[in-house]
């Protein structure tokens, strides 16, 4: 499969509109099997979470896709981004590049944000050996871009293997740079507007009846999105804009050259984009309000990839039926949950060009998001 037929083969799956028709099989398309699956996670985030370095864990989440992308020459492939790391499908004649994106940004991330990232980078034929699959579906938030949806038990056995030193992927020497252009995170956190952000991660339990999950999950879909009291975590206007930027410091460490230079030039960079976005100047096809638009439109505050993944600015009595809900459906053996609250969520963005509508936005919890969510999980099963 050229490279090419690789980014048609996605293209050629029909994009959905309605998150409620999110758990229709008749959305996901099988990859082929000389695809690849690469997955990523912070070692012992955790810590890093108890440490607050929440900001470095989305960065590192982040950074995987950022590379990657640029490594494909922003050929489009399906991914998802889970907090403190990330999952990516690519065709066999993409896999060289994708695993030295990985290695790299393994290698960056130990160094530039000093946590310890594992990678690895396993073939869909193997998953599918051992009894798993791997299916991929495309959800429009907005006509601007859609993100991929994963189903079949494949991500999760990947991310399992990884962690078990399965098909891993060494980190790139030291002084290896990925190719980080477009990856910022200069926007404020987003005070909740309804009482608390909550984070939300749901997955089918050992032997659950796929109906029976396919109805919670639905049950959830629909409790989020017909009530007043849950939204969107990003404000209509988009998130506020300051500078300095908040996240000035890790800007820096993504960009390339000798220290002085690139602090030197990300300052700039960064008041002048403070300086168009706050007086709404128009230059070169970029227009200020259209931009902050389309960043409300396409942030990624709801996903699936073998898991329900919601950040959700909602009520405090929402958030107790929430866990009414999903505390009885985990009594029946359908459903393992987490949830995380917290005041705030934070946005990573990765903007190749800001005069094209297709710029992602990844959504966190502020003080924890997924990976506080996971732990909670994690503690309900143990």
């Amino acid at each position: 499969m050229s490279k090419t037929s690789a980014a048609d083969y996605y293209a050629s799956i029909p994009v959905f509109r309605g998150f409620s028709r999110l758990m229709d099989p008749q959305l996901y398309k099988p990859l082929p099997d000389d695809w690849l699956i690469g997955t990523a996670d912070i070692v012992e985030s955790t810590k890093a979470i108890a440490d607050r370095r929440y900001k470095a864990v989305n960065m590192a989440g982040a950074a995987v896709i950022a590379a990657v992308t640029n490594a494909l020459e922003g050929r489009e492939f399906p991914f998802v981004f889970g907090g403190d790391g990330a999952s990516f499908a690519v065709g066999p004649d993409d896999a060289s590049a994708a695993r030295e994106a990985l290695a790299a940004t393994a290698r960056w991330v130990s160094d530039d944000l000093e946590l310890s990232m594992r990678v690895a980078l396993v073939p869909v034929g193997a998953i599918r050996a051992r009894g798993q699959d791997v299916r991929v579906a495309r959800y429009g938030p907005s006509a601007n871009l859609s993100y991929a949806m994963f189903a079949g038990g494949g991500l999760g056995w990947a991310e399992a293997a990884m962690k078990r030193g399965e098909f891993a992927i060494p980190p790139a020497p030291p002084g290896t740079l990925p190719d980080l252009s477009g990856l910022s995170c200069r926007f404020e956190e987003m005070p909740s507007a309804r009482g608390l952000i909550l984070s939300v991660l749901v997955l089918p339990a050992a032997g659950a009846e796929p109906q029976a999950y396919r109805r919670v999950i639905e049950d959830i879909i629909t409790l989020t999105e017909r009530t007043p009291e849950a939204g969107r975590p990003v404000p209509p206007g988009g998130p506020a804009l300051q500078w300095p930027p908040q996240g000035l410091d890790y800007e820096v460490r993504a960009s390339r050259g000798p220290g002085i230079v690139r602090w030197v030039r990300v300052l700039g960079r960064t008041l002048f984009v403070y300086a168009i976005m706050r007086f709404g100047i128009s230059i070169g096809g970029f227009v200020p309000d259209l931009y902050r638009q389309q960043v409300v439109e396409n942030s990624d505050f709801r996903k699936y990839d073998d898991a329900l993944r919601m950040i959700l600015d909602c009520t405090e009595q929402l958030a107790q039926e929430l866990e009414r809900r999903l505390s009885a459906a985990a009594s029946q053996g359908i459903v393992r949950y987490g949830l995380h609250r917290q005041a705030s969520a934070m946005m990573t963005c990765f903007t190749p060009s800001a005069i094209r509508p297709d710029h992602v936005h990844f959504i966190d919890g502020a003080q924890g998001g997924y990976a506080s969510a996971a732990t909670a999980l994690k503690a309900a099963i143990a």
